[in-house]
């Protein structure tokens, strides 16, 4: 069974960058479409990011031109650039497979986006 482990999240200023990381257990992952996932406080979880085995990428309007979604397939690794945060952008961060979530979900990793 593949696991996920997220990490790269932090407190950070509005306008502030972060950098998160979302290592698989396994190569397997490899043949998946990945996504990104966030959920704040009081809302259901939702799809920001999504990457194809191939490295064509899609995002949601609300991040669209400040996140970048990559991945290293060498490295079984997603990575989701963040620039120009907001405050709506704090949440949990999670990654897993899209359309259909493949894998046991990760403990995610917490960014606040607060001055």
């Amino acid at each position: 069974q593949v696991q996920l482990v997220e990490s790269g999240g932090d407190l950070v200023q509005p306008g502030g960058s972060l950098r998160l990381s979302c290592a698989a257990s396994g190569s397997i992952f490899r043949i998946y479409t990945m996504g990104w996932y966030r959920q704040a406080p009081g809302k259901q979880r939702e799809l920001v990011a999504r990457i194809t085995s191939g490295g064509s990428t899609n995002y949601a309007d609300s991040v669209k031109g400040r996140f970048t979604i990559s991945r290293d397939n060498a490295k079984n690794t997603v990575y989701l650039q963040m620039n120009s945060l907001k405050s709506e952008d704090t949440a949990v961060y999670y990654c897993n497979a899209f359309p259909s979530v493949r894998f046991n979900w990760g403990q995610g990793t917490q960014v606040t986006v607060s001055s």
